[in-house]
């Protein structure tokens, strides 16, 4: 085989790998921001679970139960998230693989890029969930402060 016409090949994957690396730095990204919201989520709980302590009835019970509940939602979101970007990583080893053994796997390529977007869409649906449940978390937030206040 000729040397050049090897390079040329190779340099054709690596362009064909690149929309997958794009892709690939964006929902790394979009993890970041995940993991950052399940933390504060923690965080929260954990400060909630403080005041419960020392309160004798528990008004926090129901935040606390909402924010196990998000804990949930973000942590199922992140695992889509990062089973989408597994299966990107697949579809580029695939591809290198299939294009240097001269392999026929369209289809199977095709499949797994289907479904690494299903997960991603999962994810970002789960997202707006969760991003709906801390609105409705800061409502149930101010109404507990509020009731606390009156005499």
């Amino acid at each position: 085989m000729d040397q050049s016409v090897a390079v040329t090949t190779i340099a054709h994957q690596i362009q064909l790998a690149v929309a997958p690396v794009f892709l690939l730095a964006g929902i790394g990204g979009f993890l970041n921001v995940l993991t950052h919201r399940l933390a504060r989520v923690v965080d929260r709980s954990r400060y909630i679970e403080t005041m419960a302590v020392t309160e004798t009835d528990d008004p926090y019970a129901a935040e606390l139960k909402l924010l196990d509940r998000r804990m949930a939602v973000v942590n199922l979101s992140i695992s889509c998230c990062t089973a989408g970007a597994l299966l990107v990583c697949v579809v580029v080893a695939i591809l290198f693989v299939a294009d240097l053994a001269r392999i026929a796997f369209a289809q199977p390529i095709a499949l797994l890029f289907i479904l690494a977007m299903l997960f991603l869409i999962a994810g970002l649906l789960l997202f707006l969930v969760e991003v709906r449940m801390a609105m409705q978390g800061r409502r149930l937030s101010r109404r507990l402060r509020q009731e606390r206040r009156r005499p």
